[in-house]
């Protein structure tokens, strides 16, 4: 039986994680970290701590799905107590994503942007798309609930990452994520990614090549959250076997 550590379980995928889990085959939820205290019951075999060592002990690899401090302060204490990790928190700054990779030198670390199959394979279809339809201009959009705090999303932008290595291109000097004004005629390298917030979408993110005469679309859309957390279980039941290192979502399902 692998012992599964939360880190994030008052978030929305979080819940989730502590339900599917329950169903889930050789796994179970031994330990939830919390900064106060949970506003919901739980099972009481499960520790619910706030001693970052005490939960990190008490599992076999964690799931992280919180907020870019929260997750900072995670790989801190995993330096110090090696743990498998599976890191789906987006928004993570130059400093977090560095303490991520010095983290992926001690224990395996997957990280992933989005847990879903078919965002993994989007992916891989972006790039090709990207290689192969030189010339066509490339566009980016998503969409999200009107709670969700980074923008653009952390798959939008791993997907403007995946169109720029199709043209070797760096994304850095390449993205653009906002119009106003007067800024005269789209550059022939540039790729955008435009972020729109509304109502409870789970999420949509649209990759567009557009050319004279013809453009082709590239969509996927999750209906439930419920795709994060069983792709987060799913990684979780193939990174606990792994050697230490830095892996993707594509590793996992194999689609390297």
């Amino acid at each position: 039986m692998i012992k599964v550590g939360i880190f994030g379980a008052s978030g929305r995928v979080g819940k989730l994680l502590l339900e599917d889990l329950k169903i889930t085959p050789n796994m179970a939820v031994s330990t939830v970290f919390v900064r106060n205290s949970l506003d919901f019951a739980i099972d009481p075999s499960i520790l619910v701590t706030s001693d970052m060592k005490s939960f990190l002990n008490g599992c076999d690899i964690v799931i992280d799905f919180s907020l870019p401090d929260a997750c900072e302060a995670l790989l801190e204490q995993a330096v110090k107590t090696p743990k498998p990790l599976v890191i789906g928190t987006t928004g993570l700054s130059t400093h977090q994503l560095n303490l991520l990779k010095q983290a992926s030198e001690a224990m395996p670390v997957l990280y992933a942007t989005n847990m879903s199959l078919g965002v993994a394979l989007l992916n891989k279809l972006v790039y090709q798309a990207s290689k192969t339809l030189e010339g066509f201009d490339i566009e980016i959009v998503e969409m999200h609930h009107r709670h969700k705090k980074d923008a653009p999303s952390g798959t939008a932008l791993t997907l403007s990452e995946s169109a720029a290595a199709g043209r070797n291109l760096d994304i850095d000097k390449v993205r653009v994520s906002g119009r106003d004004g007067n800024i005269g005629e789209r550059s022939s390298d540039e790729i955008s990614v435009m972020a729109l917030r509304g109502g409870d979408i789970v999420g949509r993110h649209t990759v567009g090549f557009y050319n004279d005469g013809e453009f082709i679309e590239l969509n996927h859309t999750a209906t439930s959250r419920n795709t994060f957390s069983k792709g987060a279980i799913r990684a979780a039941s193939w990174l606990v076997s792994q050697e230490v290192g830095l892996y993707s979502i594509s590793d996992c399902l194999e689609l390297d």
